[in-house]
């Protein structure tokens, strides 16, 4: 198992981003692969998971042990899987979410993608009083220039990764035509108004 790696940021897609560790490119599932825009060909230390199934043998990196702490406490719920954990860390609304949990407002729960009611319930039950603020733990924000709409049209994409519906991203994206920012704001602009 791997705690973390230390290696240079060589690529960034919707779905993860490629660290480079001693010559061997690894694939992390990240919450928001565009927070890393500002990093490329640095060298970043990445919390990781491990995730093994049959298929497929999967890595998860966070930006800091806190975020990584938060995925394993989501993906110990019955029904939330590293998909829709990520999801729910993308949202960067880590208060709001221990509030929900320790509130049992099941409503904001039900707002991330694939978190029925069901769910929302099982992630009180099981997460009530074992989930604490951790601030912000996610990458330090660096603003990446974007041209045109392309980082709009990434953010989007990062947004189907994650599980949202294209319906639903089709109203977002109206609300932000005519506006230039980076991708990884796009996305937690978008992320805020689905969660509300």
């Amino acid at each position: 198992m791997y705690e973390y790696f230390k290696g240079i940021l060589t690529k960034i897609t919707a779905k993860y981003i490629v660290i480079e560790v001693g010559g061997i490119g690894y694939i992390l599932h990240v919450a928001n692969p565009y927070a890393y825009s500002g990093k490329m060909k640095e060298e970043l230390l990445i919390y990781v998971h491990q995730v093994v199934r049959e298929d497929a043998e999967l890595l998860y990196g966070f930006s800091s042990e806190e975020e990584k702490k938060l995925f394993l406490n989501l993906i110990s719920v019955s029904g939330i899987g590293p998909v829709s954990a990520l999801a729910i860390i993308a949202a960067d609304d880590n208060a709001g979410l221990v509030q929900a949990i320790e509130q049992k407002n099941i409503t904001y729960l039900t707002k991330f993608p694939k978190i029925g009611k069901k769910t929302a319930q099982q992630m009180v039950l099981d997460l009530e009083g074992k989930v604490a603020a951790a601030g912000d733990a996610s990458p330090s924000r660096v603003a990446a220039p974007s041209s045109d709409n392309q980082a709009l049209e990434e953010a989007m994409e990062a947004m189907l990764a994650l599980g949202y519906k294209a319906a639903e991203l089709k109203k977002i994206k109206k609300f932000f035509e005519g506006t230039k920012d980076t991708a990884e704001n796009y996305i937690k602009s978008a992320l805020k108004m689905l969660v509300k």
